[in-house]
Formats: C-alpha cells, sequence, structure tokens
C-alpha cells in the first residue's frame, strides 16, 4: 500500500472515523483503525460494539486533488496514537507506505514515523444492509429532532430500551420519542416519498444518536436512512454511520400524554426560561433539584427555598386560561425542555398537580415535552 493524501483532508477523516474507536474493548483489534486504498479512494473505518463509522477522502473534491494513488492495499492502526499522529504533521502532503508486514511509515515535512499496523482480514467487516426500508431527511431536521429529543432519554440500564429514542415512520410522519419515565421529548416531521414505508419499535442508542449530530454537523443537504432488524445506517456522500438497535419493546407513550387541561398558560419561552435558571441556583444543590410554580391571574411565580442555603421568588407575566394551580417539579427537567424548543412562546397544559403537564411552542405541534411533577409536603 502506497499513497500521497493531503493532510488536510487526512486530519478531517481520521478526525470523523476516530469517534467509533474503541478505548476500551475485549477486542484488541477494535482499537485500532482500518485504512483500505482502492482505485477511487482511500478509507477510514473506526467501530465499536455499538456503532460504526466509514469515511472516505476521493482522488478529487472541487478540482483539488487531495489522493495520490500508487499501490493499492489495507491496514489497520492503531487509532488513538495515529489520530495525535496526524494532527501533529507539520507539511500539506503526508507520503505512506505499508509493507507486507504491515509496518507503516509516513512521511510529512522533515517527519517521519515508523508505526506497527494490523492485519486487515482480523477486523470486523462493516454490515452491509439491505436498502428496502430506506427514506431520505435533510440533515438539519436529523440534527435537530435528535437535539430535541435525546437528553430525555434515561442513563439507567435498568429499563435498556428506554436508553434509547424511539423512531417511528407512518403515513410519511417520522415520529422521535425518548423518556426516561420522569418525562418525555418528542418531535415529528413529515419525511417526503416514504407514504408507502412503516416502521416501528426502531430504537436507537442515545450515545449513538449523540455522536451520530456530531459526525453530520457540518454538512448540508439530506441523509439516506437505512434501516434493516439490527442495525441502522445513515449515510452522505462520503461518511457512512452504522448504529446497532437496542432490542425490547419500547412503550406505548402516547397513552400518558394528556389530550387536554384545566389550565394552561402562554408565556415568553426566553423569560421563563431565566426564571427557571434563577430559581435552579438555589435548588440545584438539592438531588430533586425542586422549584415551584404558583399559577394565578396572569402570572406564574416561581419559587425555590433550601434551608441551607435560601430562597428565591419572583413573577413572570403569563396569559392564563382555567383554574390556579401550584406545582412542582425537576428544574433541570424544565430547563432541557424549553431550551429544546424553537419558538418564541411557549404553552404548557396542566390537568393538575400531580399529572404529568405538555410543553409545546404556541405555535406548532410537531414538538412537545412532557414533565412528571413531584409531590412536596
Amino acid at each position: 500500500m502506497k499513497l500521497r493524501i493531503a493532510r488536510s483532508a487526512l486530519v478531517e477523516a481520521v478526525s470523523q472515523a476516530s469517534k467509533a474507536v474503541s478505548q476500551k474493548t475485549t477486542l484488541p483489534i477494535l482499537t485500532g483503525m482500518k485504512v483500505t486504498l482502492e482505485e477511487d479512494s482511500l478509507t477510514f473505518t473506526g467501530s465499536n460494539s455499538d456503532m460504526t463509522i466509514s469515511v472516505k477522502v476521493p482522488r478529487t473534491l472541487n478540482d483539488k486533488e487531495l489522493l495520490v494513488v500508487d499501490r493499492l492495499g489495507s491496514v489497520v492502526v492503531p487509532g488513538k496514537v495515529f489520530g495525535d499522529i496526524v494532527r501533529k504533521l507539520p507539511g500539506d502532503q503526508v507520503d505512506w507506505e505499508v509493507n507486507e508486514r504491515f509496518q507503516l511509515s509516513i512521511r510529512s515535512g522533515q517527519s517521519e514515523f515508523q508505526l506497527n499496523g494490523l492485519d486487515p482480514e482480523e477486523y470486523p467487516r462493516v454490515p452491509q444492509l439491505s436498502t428496502d426500508q430506506r427514506f431520505s431527511i435533510a440533515t438539519d431536521t436529523l440534527k435537530a429532532m435528535i437535539r430535541q429529543t435525546v437528553f430525555a432519554a434515561a442513563t439507567n440500564e435498568a429499563k435498556k430500551e428506554l436508553t434509547g429514542v424511539h423512531f417511528m415512520l407512518q403515513d410519511g410522519i417520522l415520529t422521535c420519542v425518548a423518556t426516561d419515565s420522569h418525562r418525555l421529548a418528542r418531535r415529528r416531521v413529515k419525511v417526503e416519498n416514504a407514504q408507502e414505508l412503516e416502521l416501528s419499535n426502531v430504537v436507537i442508542p442515545s450515545k449513538s444518536l449523540q455522536e451520530l449530530a456530531k459526525t453530520f454537523a457540518d454538512y448540508e443537504g439530506d441523509v439516506n436512512f437505512i434501516i434493516t432488524e439490527n442495525q441502522i445506517l445513515v449515510e452522505h456522500d462520503t461518511i457512512a454511520f452504522y448504529s446497532r438497535l437496542l432490542d425490547g419493546k419500547y412503550p406505548d407513550t402516547d397513552r400518558v400524554i394528556p389530550k387536554a387541561g384545566d389550565t394552561s398558560i402562554t408565556v415568553s419561552t426566553k423569560e421563563l426560561l431565566q426564571s427557571v435558571e434563577r430559581a435552579s441556583l438555589i435548588s440545584r444543590e438539592k438531588s430533586d433539584n425542586v422549584i415551584k410554580w404558583t399559577i394565578g391571574q396572569d402570572q406564574v411565580e416561581v419559587t425555590s427555598v433550601s434551608h441551607e442555603i435560601g430562597s428565591v421568588s419572583e413573577e413572570v407575566t403569563a396569559r392564563v386560561n382555567g383554574q390556579g394551580l401550584g406545582i412542582s417539579f425537576n428544574a433541570r427537567y424544565m430547563l432541557e425542555a424549553l431550551r429544546s424548543l424553537e419558538s418564541d412562546q411557549v404553552e404548557i397544559v396542566f390537568t393538575g398537580p400531580m399529572t404529568p403537564f405538555k410543553i409545546q411552542p404556541k405555535d406548532a405541534d410537531d414538538t412537545l415535552q412532557l414533565i412528571v411533577p413531584i409531590r412536596t409536603r
């Protein structure tokens, strides 16, 4: 294997693929990164037990030569060390050569490194997925859906399926739901050309989705979403992102969402968020991080009390419909819910002091947050 590659393209590809490289694993080969040189591209692949990321560097991009191919081949390089070396190389071009014993020589500027590689045949093969269940979605939309739901997934492994985000597709509507049993986040979007495709109980690990959003952070346009029984593939131009799916039946979350309420408030999202942030300065030292809202005529009183620290009280102007109400909840849940909304005004609907309440943008019904109140003395 022998080649020359632009250092900028090398750094970008290695940075992306290394996100999936295992640091601790029972398979030592997965601490490495597989590199494969073909006639038209150089591919970097990182993998762990949950996800795989493959990145291709083409020969040319936008009329700029990125890659000169001399001798085809493949090798597994030590992931962390290789990534550190690549970022520190001094020149604009990098020359590689790999011998039959998988020893790698890297030259750039006045620097030369010799690394011991591994046999690529020992590296797990990238899954070959059927494209029967496939749809396309705008990259920005997918990233927004992840951002607006993933924070509500459980971190406790007791219910494994709740540590992921549930994806459903029906009648061309893609729905993403995450819940940890104390709060819920849901986002819906219309997917073009997917009327005939139905998906249910597709549960993607939240950690995989967070890495997926980072992987496509700087990309625009559409991505292809391919789903099989136990894997997903999200691909866009030169990047392919694979993730395993979680086992187990995701609960029916629709049944816990109230259909109507006795009391509702409409309020500035920014003003409400800032008031909760101030109240949480007092409550955050306690494990349940409780603050209280007292809803009266044209206002919400926000209070928090700590016997060790002190107290805070302030009023937020709101449009109130229905009866007055007092309700307590976890401040962090509210902060994360409000920060996920893309609306100047928020509507919050209550059915009682101890039943879950809905938080939605005033001008849209495609986003929903749900929080379970906390009982206080």
